[in-house]
C-alpha cells in the first residue's frame, strides 16, 4: 500500500497542514492531527475531486489498483511508505449459527479455500507492483519516501491516537495484544 497521491510535493510536515486528503479510518486520524483535513470520499469520487482541485490528496490502495483508477493524470506525487495499512486483507464473515450447523469437513474446506485465496492474493498482489511502479513512473509520476522527520510526526500522531481510543476497553484489549505480538518478535 501507498500513503497517499499529492497534486503538489510534500517536504515537511508543515506542508501537510490545510491539505485535503481522501483517507479513511485510523490513518485519518493521525493525517488530521498532522494538520490534513481527511476526507472521506468514495473511490469512484476521489478521481473527479482531484481533477477538480476539491481535494489536494488522496490515499486509495497500492499501486497496480492505482494505476487501473488513472491516479496518474490527476497527481503526480505518489508517497511511500503506505505506513497506515501495510498490506489490503479480505474477510469472510458467517453467521455463527449458519458456522455452527456445518460438518466438521465443510468447516475445514472452508478454512482451507479462505486460507488459500489469501495466500494467492498476498503473492499475486505483492508480484504485480514492480511492473506498475515502472508505469507510473513512465508517466510521469514521482515516487517519494517520507522523510524521517514526517514519519517520526505521522509515529508522534499515532500514538497521541492510540492514547485517545485506549480508553476503549475493546481498542485498549488488541492495542496490548498487538503490542505484545510486535514487542515478542
Amino acid at each position: 500500500e501507498a500513503s497517499g497521491w499529492f497534486r503538489e510535493p510534500i517536504n515537511s510536515v508543515e506542508e501537510l497542514k490545510g491539505k485535503k486528503m481522501r483517507f479513511f479510518g485510523l490513518g485519518a486520524r493521525v493525517m488530521e492531527k498532522l494538520g490534513v483535513s481527511a476526507q472521506t470520499l468514495p473511490v469512484g469520487d476521489t478521481v473527479p475531486a482531484l481533477e477538480l482541485g476539491t481535494i489536494d490528496a488522496a490515499e486509495i490502495s497500492m499501486p497496480a489498483l492505482d494505476l487501473k483508477l488513472g491516479m496518474q493524470a490527476y497527481a503526480k506525487h505518489y508517497y511511500f511508505p503506505g505506513w497506515h495499512q501495510q498490506t489490503s486483507l479480505f474477510s469472510l464473515l458467517i453467521n455463527r449459527d449458519v458456522w455452527d450447523s456445518l460438518s466438521e469437513r465443510n468447516k475445514m474446506a472452508v478454512n482451507e479455500v479462505c486460507r488459500s485465496a489469501v495466500t494467492e492474493s498476498i503473492a499475486w498482489g505483492e508480484a504485480i507492483q514492480f511492473e506498475a511502479l515502472q508505469e507510473l513512473t513512465e508517466a510521469g509520476v514521482t515516487l517519494h519516501k517520507w522523510s524521517p522527520e514526517v514519519l517520526e510526526a505521522m509515529e508522534a500522531a499515532w500514538g497521541e491516537v492510540v492514547e485517545e481510543l485506549s480508553a476503549d476497553a475493546d481498542f485498549a484489549k488488541v492495542w496490548k495484544s498487538y503490542s505484545d505480538f510486535r514487542s515478542a518478535h
